[in-house]
């Protein structure tokens, strides 16, 4: 995702916007560059110098020693091509007769609105959707002379998600930003404002946000900030000091990492759909240059990956192959490359890693090099990685650092991740529209359904005290949620050392139920799927062997709770994104047992964060 930085003040703010752009480096992007009101005291002329380079921060700090930019307005942004490959010419910020914009985000009508543009006798040079606004903006603000007025009116017509931030030189003390579907923050210091993507750029100044809500825009100087509704109705939004303690790397007020990352799983998740959904779809073009235009080509999927990563790649082939109608085939990592590969054609190879430099994933990437697929994907939560920079499109995970091995916010992310993916190519295959739909408001109604399935840990808490002298057990599930038994079987497996295994319930009659006895605690997972009578069924199996039983199950299921089976509710949810909630009560049980046995919850033996090494 790219990055925004603006601010207005009374000393040169293009130290400011630089460090900025240093602290969004971690996003990802592929240029950078800055645009500043100069005047006669820090630059030889008036008006808006622009400056703009192709590769990282440090290549647009050059370039600036070269040609010096310095005012008390400006906007600044690192871009991650999606219209337009990357060059300097596609390079934000974007300029328009005397304004400047910089954008984040998706312009979905990008190509009627630069139709129209050119037939009022605008020119393009670049290919970018961002140029439009620019245009757009310039063509309003020459009929009416009204800034405001002229920001306002284009932006009722921008369709898709923006953060967007406007500077002009008839205007040479108004910064002007807004914000749909793409965050942006207002920050607030002595006689200064400031606008990012992400508070984390601002720090270095402020520690005083005010945060956009959906359709908001505002307009501020060095004193005043006004901000107004998508109705255009002003608006207070609450100045709040940032909480270093929450964001940072430290555990703040959590005994572990792993349980403060099991608990930020709500704004990972809210992170990582910022700027990918609209209201009833997705937008597609956030994957690369040339993807929107060859998802129609895909007829087969491959995914490829390992651990944690590679349950994700189980749960999403039940979706793809259900929703998107497409064959797809899943496969871990190590063994994927050491075999002959038959590639049918038009498939696209997915990748997924939490670093992105896991070995056996990086060398199964370069291995497809040369295998025939249509285009490579990479679903991972670090940006600059090897596996992001070696793949064809990308997928960001905006999980944030994750410190604990047994991983949590990566697994949920990747989740959301690839269920946006099964939309996209149910999407542009022209699948029901009322799917995709239902697909879009699940997710974002997901870390609200998520927080409510923390208040579950004071009772998880007790349970783990039955497996305080176990040394053995059993996980089920079936349909999605038997590779999420998978998953929590090897969560308890890490860090608790209790020895695991999950099983597709309906295989315990075919060998399985011969270890189930009263010393064996069974984990089911039990939605309210067409599935859940079958899996009745299987449960009662362990429950007539004297199987100790432990039932995570839907809210509406009418179950009776008798002395060997504890039963768990969870609210109910879309079945779409039920796989990823019963994720949650899994990782507080690993969490907790590994409390009752006294291991190291966060640095489990003989275990590394990023495996890199075969």
């Amino acid at each position: 995702m790219c990055g925004i930085v603006g601010a207005i003040a009374q000393r040169n703010i293009t130290p400011i916007l630089l460090e900025g752009l240093r602290r969004l480096e971690y996003r990802g992007y592929d240029s950078a560059g800055v645009a500043v009101l100069t005047d006669d005291e820090h630059n030889n002329a008036d008006g808006i110098l622009r400056v703009r380079a192709v590769g990282k921060v440090i290549e647009l700090e050059n370039a600036l020693e070269a040609t010096p930019a310095a005012g008390h307005l400006g906007i600044a942004h690192t871009r991650w091509a999606t219209h337009g490959k990357p060059a300097e010419r596609n390079a934000h910020p974007h300029i328009s007769g005397s304004l400047a914009v910089v954008h984040n985000g998706i312009i979905e009508n990008h190509g009627p609105l630069r139709k129209k543009l050119i037939g009022l006798g605008y020119e393009f040079v670049s290919e970018t959707d961002t140029e439009v606004v620019a245009h757009l903006i310039a063509h309003y603000y020459a009929e009416s002379q009204d800034l405001l007025g002229a920001f306002r009116t284009a932006l009722s017509e921008l369709h898709g998600a923006y953060a967007l931030a406007l500077i002009h030189q008839d205007e040479p003390h108004q910064l002007y930003c807004a914000r749909m579907g793409s965050p942006l923050v207002i920050g607030e210091g002595s006689e200064e404002h400031y606008i990012a993507s992400d508070p984390l750029a601002l720090l270095q100044v402020t520690d005083r946000f005010r945060y956009l809500e959906e359709g908001d825009h505002a307009r501020l100087n060095n004193n005043t900030c006004e901000i107004w509704d998508r109705d255009n109705k002003s608006v207070n939004r609450e100045l709040k000091r940032y909480e270093h303690a929450a964001f940072s790397m430290e555990k703040g007020e959590y005994r572990h990492y792993m349980l403060k990352e099991i608990y930020e799983q709500p704004q990972a998740i809210r992170d990582t759909l910022s700027g990918i959904v609209a209201d009833d779809h997705v937008l597609t073009a956030v994957l690369g240059p040339d993807a929107e235009e060859r998802l129609g080509d895909i007829e087969n999927i491959h995914i490829v990956a390992c651990g944690t990563s590679y349950h994700a790649g189980l749960v999403a082939r039940y979706w793809i192959e259900g929703q998107a109608g497409m064959p797809c085939t899943v496969e871990v990592a190590s063994e994927y490359r050491y075999r002959t590969v038959v590639v049918p054609k038009n498939t696209l190879l997915i990748t997924i890693s939490q670093s992105g430099e896991t070995a056996d994933t990086l060398a199964a990437l370069r291995f497809a090099k040369d295998q025939g697929y249509l285009a490579t994907l990479a679903i991972c939560n670090v940006a600059g990685s090897s596996l992001v920079r070696e793949a064809d499109w990308r997928l960001l995970t905006h999980a944030g650092p994750e410190i604990g091995v047994a991983s949590t916010k990566a697994f949920t992310t990747q989740l959301v991740a690839l269920l946006w993916l099964t939309t996209a190519l149910a999407q542009v295959r022209g699948k029901n529209a009322d799917v995709i739909a239902n697909n879009v408001k699940a997710l974002k109604q997901l870390p609200e359904i998520i927080e409510q399935a923390l208040t579950l840990d004071t009772r998880i808490t007790t349970l783990a005290e039955r497996f305080a002298s176990k040394d053995h057990a059993l996980f089920l599930g079936r349909g999605t949620h038997y590779p999420i038994a998978m998953e929590g079987a090897l969560k308890l497996k890490e860090i608790s050392y209790i020895h695991a295994e999950a099983y597709a319930a309906g295989e315990l009659k075919h060998g399985p139920l011969a270890l189930v006895d009263e010393n064996m605690p069974v984990v089911s997972v039990a939605p309210g799927d067409s599935l859940l009578e079958k899996l009745k069924s299987n449960l009662e199996e362990v429950r007539a062997r004297g199987g100790q039983l432990i039932t995570f199950a839907c809210e509406t299921i009418d179950q009776s709770e008798e002395s060997n089976h504890e039963i768990i509710s969870l609210p109910w949810v879309e079945d779409c994104i039920s796989p990823i909630l019963y994720t949650i009560p899994l990782q507080l049980l690993s969490y907790h047992v590994a409390l009752v046995k006294g291991t190291d919850v966060d640095k489990p033996r003989n275990l590394a964060k990023s495996v890199t090494v075969e």
